[in-house]
């Protein structure tokens, strides 16, 4: 028998008992579907919890701590070698004066926190402004996008106190020179002021929350700022820049190799990878139990067809059909009972994973509130082709060792008895 009158075989039978396999079928869609959106929850999750890692983190950005069992901070020679490591575009040494320092601009005022920065490894760590230009000299500085709002007058600053609002500076702060008084924390310590011209602004942090009013200024006078108000040095943060992700553990293990204490967000990628693996592997363990429910109908089904079907099985023996064909032909009919139920119900599941991602963060949105939730999007459900291929493995695989037992009982009819049956 060739394969096509094989398959015009099944056919027949299968539309004989249309009611009987449409049921069966129907079953065999629904624990395949409870599959695929069981196990796209955790993949959705999984990547609404990773873009929100990557969307607050610079991806390339390995943070320096300091060395293991050791209190003295980080020296030149150390971030120097830092830079040579391969495949490091950057390291960034940021260090803030200890002292309150307020920014001066014609009668307006407001607090700012000043950040030492060497501009040329800040360019190569990828630094982005919104406006301006990077400082061509020591006193021109880069301030925070939020600068110019910090800057207020006394009424203002009454507003303010009074929890009103206040828009601050409205023009445009490029080329505007402003004084920047600090004074030491210590009581009684004497102040100093410096002038410097605002050359460019930062870019817009990326969460509605965060709030950047600082000024950056070369890290040549961190040495005048601790002299004059006598200060003591301090590093308050290193951080190394990779060139891609994907060197990015490689460049962390060489750190913690030299005893630094280091945090990238590979590292926290990683353990969230290790929870939502066994997370996801959970899921699918319980949706593979509703396909097995599911094949105890495919189960009944070929049972019956065996029955049903003694007679022509006998025929088919008689005339020189081989015990191989017969159970191939039931192995089959089960097998296109699972593909079809495997079709519908990667179809019905996009659909649900489709209606979800939509409906439901609707409904977060509008018992949260859109401030609350700013930019955060959700995913409820996302279905990679892998997952699709695991299920479609499991769905199929489950049915075609459900129609095995019957089809095994198929080939071991006997001719003569089968031939007397309907007789």
């Amino acid at each position: 028998m060739q394969f096509k009158d094989q398959i015009d075989f099944i056919r027949q039978h299968m539309k004989r008992n249309k009611l009987r396999v449409a049921t069966t079928i129907l079953a065999a869609m629904m624990g395949c579907a409870f599959l695929i959106v069981l196990a796209s929850v955790g993949f959705g999750l999984h990547k609404t919890i990773t873009d929100d890692v990557l969307n607050n983190q610079k991806v390339t950005e390995i943070q320096v701590a300091g060395k293991e069992d050791s209190e003295e901070k980080i020296s030149e020679k150390e971030i120097q070698a830092m830079r040579e490591i391969d495949h490091v575009i950057a390291t960034v040494k940021r260090s803030s004066p200890e002292a309150e320092a307020t920014a001066v601009l014609a009668e307006r005022k407001g607090f700012v926190p000043p950040v030492l920065v060497d501009f040329e490894e800040e360019r190569k760590a990828g630094l982005v402004l919104s406006e301006g230009e990077m400082p061509k000299s020591n006193d021109e500085v880069l301030v925070g996008y939020h600068f110019a709002q910090t800057l207020l007058t006394e009424e203002e600053q009454e507003k303010v106190d009074n929890g009103e609002e206040a828009k601050g500076f409205a023009g445009s702060v490029i080329g505007q020179t402003f004084e920047l008084e600090l004074t030491p924390y210590e009581e009684g310590a004497e102040s100093g002021t410096w002038k410097f011209t605002v050359s460019g602004i930062m870019d817009e942090p990326g969460k509605d929350w965060i709030i950047n009013n600082k000024v950056y200024i070369d890290d040549s006078y961190g040495a005048e700022f601790n002299s004059k108000l006598s200060l003591a040095e301090s590093f308050n943060e290193i951080l190394v820049y990779a060139d891609d992700l994907q060197n990015v553990g490689t460049i962390t293990k060489t750190l913690k190799d030299k005893e630094y204490y280091v945090y990238s967000v590979t590292e926290e990628l990683s353990s969230m990878d290790m929870f939502f693996t066994a997370l996801k592997a959970g899921l699918i363990f319980v949706g593979t139990i509703a396909v097995l429910i599911a094949s105890i109908g495919i189960f009944n089904t070929m049972t019956m067809a065996v029955t049903e079907r003694t007679r022509e099985i006998g025929v088919m023996k008689a005339i020189g059909a081989q015990p191989k064909l017969i159970q191939k032909l039931f192995l089959m009919e089960s097998a296109a009972i699972g593909i079809i139920g495997t079709v519908f119900a990667v179809v019905i599941s996009y659909g649900l994973s489709f209606l979800a991602n939509w409906l439901v963060p609707i409904i977060i949105r509008s018992s949260m509130g859109d401030e609350e939730m700013g930019d955060f999007t959700i995913l409820i459900s996302v279905i990679p082709w892998q997952l699709v291929l695991i299920a479609s493995l499991i769905s199929i695989g489950v049915a075609m060792v459900s129609g095995w037992r019957p089809a095994r009982k198929a080939t071991k009819i006997d001719v003569i008895q089968a031939l007397r049956q309907e007789l």
